[in-house]
């Protein structure tokens, strides 16, 4: 099946890359672990921006992606996260549009609006999963994101296992651009991220400055204190005695 030209090229540009290279192996590596684990009941797809005229390699590459493992019955849904943070269309919505022009049942599909930051796609999907009774979850995204994500996986200890891109898979498939309609994406009021939070502030972010807490998330009391100012308490049920 034939492949678009813009991403095969920007795929072998950076895989060829020493750094490039170890990323690929590392992204394999972490797939076939988290295969031993499927079929998941969700998936967690990080947003990227969208400008209303066609869509980015990378969105590109995370949604056949996406698509890719719910056809093949990896998983039973697909969470996409991302609100309107560099453009006015949200952007998990857009995702969501386009997987379903590609063939995924939109029961099947949930956006999480609220993220603007990589740490918050993750963290805020995994609490959209649990409030849907999800209990295998797994970040699908590109080998660069996941590679960092996955250490703020492991520091919060969160139940979240890895099914990154694995490049050779993504070659065998046609990754054409379906027509969608993106009305239903554009948020009201927009206002640019970056024309809200300068360069640090938003790299504090990244890192998961912003995220509200559940206390029931944050494992020991050191995390507990740390994020006391942002933390939404344990229902009594859920206290430790």
């Amino acid at each position: 099946m034939k492949i678009t030209t813009l991403i095969l090229s920007g795929i072998l540009s950076l895989f060829l890359s020493g750094c490039g290279k170890m990323l690929y192996r590392s992204a394999e590596k972490e797939y076939h672990k988290g295969m031993k684990q499927q079929p998941y009941d969700a998936i967690v797809v990080p947003g990227f921006p969208y400008d209303g005229k066609k869509w980015d390699m990378v969105l590109q590459l995370r949604i056949h992606w996406a698509h890719y493992l719910y056809s093949k019955g990896y998983t039973k849904n697909i969470i996409f996260s991302g609100s309107a943070v560099a453009t006015k269309y949200i952007e998990s919505r857009v995702m969501a549009n386009y997987a379903e022009a590609l063939g995924v049942p939109r029961e099947h599909l949930f956006t999480e609006e609220r993220a603007q930051h990589s740490t918050e796609n993750i963290y805020y999907s995994y609490r959209l999963a649990k409030d849907q009774g999800f209990t295998k979850i797994a970040l699908s995204t590109d080998p660069i994101q996941s590679s960092y994500m996955k250490r703020f996986i492991k520091r919060f200890e969160l139940p979240i296992g890895l099914l990154p891109t694995v490049i050779d898979t993504v070659k065998t498939l046609n990754l054409y651009e379906p027509k969608i309609d993106v009305t239903n994406a554009i948020a009201e009021n927009f206002q640019k991220l970056s024309d809200r939070e300068n360069f640090f502030q938003r790299f504090q972010g990244t890192m998961g400055k912003y995220i509200e807490w559940h206390e029931e998330d944050l494992k020991t009391k050191k995390l507990r204190r740390k994020y006391k100012d942002r933390m939404i308490p344990s229902s009594p049920e859920n206290q430790e005695p």
